[in-house]
């Protein structure tokens, strides 16, 4: 079962997400999580793909845990540093150091 959330507009933020619950994940006695298939195709997530793990907190507590793909990472970083310059591929950033 989906649930789905939508933000309310605010003058913040333009471009409000779509939320949806998607399953409920179990942490095993290692710290780890599976997600579920479902989860991994619909989100394009493969074996090696890597996250910013990211909180938010309530009242102290850490309420919402959010993976954000590396790669979308370093794109808005880049949209910050660099207006109007899109992050390509590692190569590509190496490159650009140089």
């Amino acid at each position: 079962m989906t649930v789905q959330f939508q933000k309310e507009k605010n003058t913040r933020n333009e471009n409000p997400c779509d939320c949806s619950v998607e399953g409920i994940v179990t942490i095993d006695a290692r710290g780890q999580v599976v997600l579920p298939k479902e989860v991994r195709e619909r989100a394009g997530i493969v074996p090696g793909n890597r996250f910013a793990v990211v909180f938010s907190e309530r009242k102290g507590s850490v309420c919402c845990i959010t993976l954000i793909k590396k790669d979308h990472l370093d794109s808005y970083i880049t949209s910050l540093v660099h207006p109007g310059q899109q992050a390509s591929g590692d190569e590509d950033q190496k490159t650009k150091r140089s």
